[in-house]
């Protein structure tokens, strides 16, 4: 995965160093990573400014054998290092490009910052200098290295060494940039900020380098010396403890991976080292972070400590059994459903029908949901029963306890009028909970003894003329519904919380409209975004799409659909460069999760709904500001165009098959959805003009791409 970046394939894998400035363009530069947590295996240190091909490798090829992912993340936000290229590579020996990835990118003089962050087990990381690549400073700096502390008789030091780096830069003038320093000939380069302190018993070596401002690094020096324990009394070996952990089955054995973390303490001459072997053969090595064994089947892991008086702890052991996961669950259930009442000879059910929905799976059904007529999907307990007049269709989906969800299915069957009468419901809303405009107050939406739900029995989308008007209706249905035992006093408490806090009624306030977004995260985390591109939030209380991700894509409001409505909103063109965005509001198209034969969900409201245009760009598109997409043209001319970067008022009418568009309160376009499609890019599984003819359908906001950037605020629906 390469975030802010495009991935392309390297040449080769060479290292320059900082003063090949004549290969500045091919450059490149290769990090490598394998089963170590705490430092990359290579990574380069300098380089020069320009074009570089980025190489980041995590594969078998350079000793991953657990399997582990690991990142390569240029940091922007510390204000002491490079902060323009955006550079985050995950590379893993399983994923699709064997763990080698590549990227190119222009560096500029300074410093980057690098790193890997590991959950649970800290981060690798580095600093990579950028120079010109010109001048005239092409000596490197001079380096050196004093040991000091008490010594014995043969040279060693007791009890500790103490390391200390000192480096001039006169000959080449530009000065020392910093100074390195690595422990032992495998030990990662850390830099040099203080002496180093070895107290370790044992022979050493310390090797460093140092840098100049022009790039420049000095030959590798090292020191070698060995420590010692002081004179000590002690012949108590440490105390040792290991604990595994990791993901366990009710069996006890570890699934995929177990680790193994040794402790030890010495209340003498202090622990020296501590070791470990795994298996009964295995050769000791030195432990220094835990040990994780992904091997599947049974382990032994023996470790023991020694003092720095050499006193050897007796060696332990822990033992356990990795086994691998279980084969993931990815079948979905199977559902069915049947419909029973009294048929006329039409086939119609006379005067209710019930609807039974049944799911089965091996691993067990979770949970089952069915959707009536397009509305939000509900949790499934027992028959639905529909008796209101009309032709219905409901959806019905299962999903099992693996999280496996079936694609919906759809039953249609009609429902004529019988003995008992439909409902005298003053609004349809089948929503789950009870929400008053937009606040939801938590309770149950029940069937009440009218037949009606207690959501259309609020009319919350009438238009009142006072707040307390709206208050008192609202008072006069819970009084009843109280009575007759609908609710307890608590949830008639929460619904008249909520009723107050609606505002609904109060001038200037709501006028009618239900807000679909408000700026808050609450109202937004209500929209899903499908295919391409990105949508964020704003502290202005708008949001603004194409800011992170290319690609083309959509963010739409599937809590309900809505038939004829007005619905109302501000838009604001953001493009970065002098052109404009491209972008445009989606109205009356399916539930895009419900056509499996489109494997890309954003191209059901292209398909099978209509795309009233946001583009004020002079050329290019054809179809500018207020056009219905493929279908209806308008004009720069006739769309009032603003200056770029202010807020435009968009308003969309839909009423039957009738379209009206609105920009800043001017009418600027009006179309009839009865054919005549006038252009559109041809699709062999285009359902064609009639798929575009829906009574009803949900809402969505396009983004193109990350240089098409609209900004939207205050968009709010009113059915008509």
């Amino acid at each position: 995965m390469v975030l802010g970046l495009q991935a392309t394939t390297a040449t080769g894998q060479s290292e320059p160093s900082g003063r090949e400035s004549a290969a500045a363009a091919a450059q490149v530069l290769t990090w490598t990573a394998g089963n170590n947590i705490d430092k990359y295996l290579s990574a380069p240190t300098t380089a020069v400014a320009g074009p570089a091909t980025i190489v980041f490798e995590n594969s078998a090829a350079t000793g991953n054998t657990t399997g582990m992912p690991h990142t390569l993340t240029f940091v922007t936000s510390d204000p002491e290092f490079n902060s323009d290229v955006q550079l985050n590579i995950l590379a893993s020996p399983n994923d699709d490009q064997g763990g080698r990835h590549t990227a190119e990118v222009t560096l500029t003089p300074g410093r980057y910052f690098y790193h890997c962050t590991i959950p649970g087990h800290g981060q690798m990381q580095g600093i990579l200098t950028v120079t010109e690549g010109s001048g005239d400073d092409t000596t490197a700096p001079e380096v050196s290295a004093h040991v000091s502390g008490t010594q014995n008789q043969q040279g060693a030091y007791v009890g500790s060494a103490s390391v200390a780096l000192h480096a001039t830069d006169d000959v080449g003038g530009s000065g020392v940039d910093r100074i390195e320093y690595a422990i032992g000939d495998a030990g990662a380069w850390q830099p040099y900020t203080a002496p180093i302190v070895v107290d370790q018993v044992g022979s050493h070596t310390v090797r460093y380098r140092a840098f100049d401002k022009a790039g420049n690094v000095s030959a590798e020096k090292s020191a070698e010396f060995t420590v010692v324990a002081p004179q000590t009394d002690d012949t108590t070996a440490p105390e040792t403890s290991a604990t595994v952990s990791g993901e366990k089955n009710p069996d006890g054995t570890y699934v995929d991976m177990a680790t193994v973390t040794v402790t030890a303490s010495d209340t003498g001459s202090g622990v020296n080292t501590i070791e470990y072997a795994i298996g009964a053969s295995g050769a000791w090595q030195p432990y220094t972070q835990p040990v994780m064994v992904h091997q599947v089947g049974t382990h032994t892991v023996r470790y023991r400590a020694t003092d720095k008086a050499g006193n050897v702890a007796a060696e332990k052991n822990v033992q356990f059994t990795v086994v691998a996961a279980p084969p993931q669950d990815t079948t979905p259930p199977v559902t069915g459903v049947t419909v029973e009442g009294t048929r006329n000879s039409d086939g119609a059910y006379v005067a209710s029908a019930k609807v039974t929905v049944s799911a089965t799976d091996t691993g067990g059904v979770a949970s089952i949901e069915y959707s009536l007529d397009g509305g939000p999907y509900l949790a499934y307990t027992g028959p639905v029963i529909v008796d209101r007049a009309g032709a219905h269709t409901l959806a019905y989906r299962a999903t099992d306890t693996a999280g496996n969800t079936s694609a919906a299915q759809t039953v249609s069957f009609t429902v004529v009028a019988g003995g008992v009468p439909a409902p005298p419901c003053p609004e349809y809303d089948e929503r789950l909970t009870v929400i008053v405009g937009t606040v939801d107050s938590g309770v149950p939406n029940r069937l009440t003894d009218s037949r009606c739900r207690i959501n259309e029995l609020i009319e919350d989308e009438k238009e009142w003329t006072s707040h307390a008007l709206f208050l008192k209706h609202v008072k006069t249905v819970l009084d009843q519904l109280l009575a007759e035992g609908v609710i307890d006093q608590r949830e008639y408490n929460r619904i008249t919380r909520a009723a107050r806090q609606s505002g609904i009624g109060k001038p200037g306030q709501t006028e009618g409209y239900r807000s679909l977004f408000d700026g808050s995260a609450e109202s937004f985390a209500k929209w899903q975004h499908v295919g391409g591109g990105s949508f964020a939030v704003n502290a202005d209380g708008s949001m603004t799409s194409g800011t992170t991700r290319a690609g083309l894509g959509m963010l739409w409001f599937p809590q309900r659909k809505y038939g004829d409505f007005s619905l109302k909103l501000q838009w604001r063109d953001d493009a970065p460069d002098t052109g404009n965005a491209n972008s445009g509001v989606f109205v009356r198209f399916p539930y895009v999760h419900d056509h499996p034969e489109e494997p890309r969900p954003e191209w059901v409201a292209i398909k099978y709904g209509h795309e009233v245009q946001v583009l004020d760009r002079p050329d290019g598109d054809m179809y500018k500001t207020g056009s219905v997409y493929g279908f209806d043209r308008v004009g720069l001319a006739g769309a009032g165009v603003t200056q770029k970067g202010t807020w435009n008022d968009y308003e969309i009418r839909v009423v039957d098959q009738h379209y009206s568009v609105y920009r800043n309160g001017r009418l600027i376009n009006e179309f009839d959805n009865t054919g005549g499609q006038e252009f559109y890019p041809p699709r062999s599984d285009d359902p064609g003009t009639d798929g575009r003819r829906f009574a009803s359908g949900y809402i969505g906001l396009q983004v193109h791409g990350t240089t098409d950037v609209i900004s939207f605020r205050d968009i709010r629906i009113k059915e008509l």
